[in-house]
């Protein structure tokens, strides 16, 4: 495993040489004040009654859960003070960790935020691919035709979906491959097993179809490099703080997937013998059917 870091103020940030993990998309726009609770309810939630692992979705989950394993987690998001808590709530159960900004839809932002990573961390020993966004959510029903889709909304959803892992798998794949080790991670939904139309609420999710193709040319570009590329079906609802408050969730709790577990099973692929590496995984709750 990597034991690098980089001089920060005077000092490494990873002053352990633990393994590194990077979580892309560390929060969720489903957390407490997240863009798509407030699109949601209006106003920002109550997360008090809702377990620390599941206040910021899978990506929170994720990052709190090898942090808890023993790596340096790297926690990714545009703005650092989305980050502020669930940093916080790392350090509180005795995880180290850091937060870095980044902008998905810029290369400067990319490159200048794994070069941050690898001067102050290391080079990643895991990558998790966990960004979302809400682009169309917000359309009305009488928008639902792809006719209707302002471009500023597919290319927003195209730098996240098919450019954006694009991008990060440059900056951390050589590295790897060089060190004949390391794991490659993509947080999907169902929308990627095949194309369906968007309705009304929900997120334009045309290009996930094309996020799991990068998941497979990458597991054939790289598996040979001792490269674990995943691409990862979370089928369904995930309990965060603004799903938990929706309706739905509340009317059908079987049907909400728990973050934690999520977070196991990516850990769960990290630590696979090589001779038997799973390459896409589908996470459904037990009450409702697979998509497919």
């Amino acid at each position: 495993m990597n034991q690098g870091g980089a001089m920060n103020h005077g000092g490494k940030t990873n002053t352990t040489g633990k393994p590194v993990a990077v979580v892309v998309g560390a929060t969720s726009k489903w957390q407490s004040d997240g863009r798509n609770t407030k699109l949601a309810h209006g106003r920002a939630v109550d997360d008090s009654n809702l377990p620390v692992g599941a206040r910021w979705g899978v990506g929170g989950a994720i990052a709190q859960k090898f942090a808890r394993e023993g790596f340096f987690t790297v926690l990714t998001t545009r703005a650092k003070a989305n980050a502020a808590g669930l940093e916080h709530a790392i350090r509180e159960q005795g995880g180290a960790c850091m937060t870095v900004e980044l902008d998905l839809a810029s290369l400067e932002s990319v490159s200048t935020a794994f070069a941050t990573v690898r001067r102050e961390a290391g080079d990643p020993d895991v990558l998790i691919y966990n960004a979302g966004y809400l682009e169309g959510r917000d359309l009305p029903p009488e928008m639902e035709l792809l006719e209707y889709i302002p471009l500023e909304i597919f290319d927003t959803a195209h730098h996240i979906a098919c450019r954006g892992p694009f991008l990060v798998a440059k900056e951390v794949l050589p590295a790897m491959r060089k060190r004949g080790a390391g794991s490659f991670f993509i947080t999907n939904n169902s929308s990627s097993l095949r194309g369906r139309k968007r309705m009304t609420g929900q997120s334009l999710y045309y290009p996930r179809t094309m996020m799991r193709t990068l998941a497979q040319v990458l597991t054939e570009e790289y598996s040979e490099h001792g490269v674990h590329v995943a691409n990862v079906v979370v089928d369904g609802m995930i309990d965060s703080p603004g799903t938990h408050a929706l309706p739905k969730a509340r009317q059908q709790p079987d049907a909400v997937i728990n973050p934690v577990k999520i977070a196991e099973a990516f850990f769960y692929l990290h630590g696979q013998d090589r001779s038997c590496w799973t390459h896409e995984l589908q996470l459904t709750p037990f009450a409702t059917k697979p998509s497919y």
